[in-house]
Order: C-alpha cells, then structure tokens, then sequence
C-alpha cells in the first residue's frame, strides 16, 4: 500500500449491503479529482479497487471482510468441460472492440436485461443517465467488446485494460439467448484476449462467499484471492 500512501480516500458512512443483507457496508474512494492513468489505475486494481462509472472504490466495512477481490491468472487458466461447451456453442458469434455503447441498439439491450434479470437489484429501474454514468468510458483504457450472431447485437462486455491486464467490468445480454450461458463466454472471452497480449490476469471483482450471485468466479481456475493484502492462488 505504499505506493498508495499519496493517494487521498474519502469513506462512505455505513449503509445496507447490497449483497449481504444483514450486514453494514461502508465504502473508501479515490479523491475524485485524482488524476488517474493506467498505472496508477493497475496499482490500485492490485490493491483491491474496483471501478464503477469514474469512481474507483474498495469495501472498508468495520465488522466483515467478507468481499475478497478475484482475479484469474491466465496463463494458469484451464477450462472446465462446461466451459469448453460454452465456448464451442459460441463459435458462430462474432467479436468485436469498440470505443463507444451511446446508441439505442447499446442502450436498448441494456435495458432490456436490467429490467429482465436484475429488477430486484440497485441499478432497476434502468435510465440512460444511469446507463451512461455507470459504463462510461474512462481514462483511456475501457473497450466495449460486442458479440453479434449475424449482425445483432446480443452482448456486450465492457471491459477495462490495464497494465497487467484487463478489468471485467460488467457485461450485459439479451435475456432471451440463455441457452448460449453470455456471461460465462465473456469472461473466457476476455481469459483468451488477455493472453494472447501476453498480459497476465482478468480482475473480476468482488467475490462473497456467502452470496449466490458472486458464487460463479470460483468457476474459474485457478482464481487468485487477495487475502491480508496478498493475492494467493487457489486451484
């Protein structure tokens, strides 16, 4: 934390948790007016930061350490046979990166998958003005990859490259299309562009034990968790 020691954090005070329901959640942020770049953006993804819109934020909560930052170490990663499967069923999307989701057909998608599989969650009922705060596009580093069977749209992973790798972001899909498991193609998706730029790791977040929604990152072996300020394997 070192590097860190200039950095200014402002704490939220303590609110409901959002994924644990009987506990207290209080929050540090970057200074907002931090002036951040790659760098110093992979420095703090190294020490458990997260994005969300232009804020870059950690759990600080005073009687639970229960969100533990996750990461895949690519180089180490090996596909599970329903991984395979996912993979294979996706061979006939095309992928593609681009630098900007503000347009209708972006949006739409969005919308349509908040209101269909998260109306029970903070960012329901969808707005553009929460669409567009939450997935900006910051500092230079965040690409939007686009997955489309035969020209429509169907995906989309917002996704940040750092200096070590890339952050996953968030990811949003058409509802309708479960049986091609979006999520988890994404995630391999992005596992795969990682390593072949012989970058080394996909942040994914915040992983909870004990919430059903964060259960799906343990999938990916072998994940690294960072524990005591160490990131230590588990296979």
């Amino acid at each position: 934390m070192s590097d860190l020691a200039h950095i200014r954090l402002f704490a939220t005070h303590p609110h409901g948790c959002s994924y644990l329901p009987d506990e207290e959640a209080t929050t540090v942020f970057v200074d907002p007016n931090q002036k951040i770049d790659a760098q110093l953006y992979t420095t703090l993804s190294e020490s458990g930061f997260r994005r969300s819109g232009k804020h870059l934020y950690r759990p600080h909560c005073q009687n639970c350490q229960a969100c533990v930052a996750a990461r895949v170490p690519v180089r180490h990663f090996k596909a599970d046979r329903k991984q395979r499967k996912c993979w294979n069923r996706n061979a006939d999307l095309m992928v593609s990166s681009s630098l900007d989701i503000n347009t209708d057909e972006h949006y739409e998608l969005y919308a349509r998958y908040i209101e269909e599989r998260h109306a029970d969650g903070d960012m329901y009922p969808p707005s553009r003005e929460q669409y567009s705060s939450f997935l900006t596009r910051e500092w230079g580093v965040t690409e939007y990859l686009e997955f489309r069977d035969e020209g429509r749209l169907i995906a989309v992973a917002v996704t940040d490259r750092m200096d070590n790798g890339y952050s996953a972001v968030y990811t949003f899909f058409d509802p309708s299309e479960e049986r091609r498991s979006l999520g988890v193609y994404a995630v391999l998706w992005q596992i795969e562009l990682t390593r072949r730029l012989n970058l080394d790791s996909v942040y994914l977040g915040y992983w909870i034990k004990d919430c059903d929604k964060m259960s799906y990152k343990t999938q990916y072996r072998p994940l690294e968790l960072l524990t005591n300020n160490r990131w230590v394997r588990i296979n």
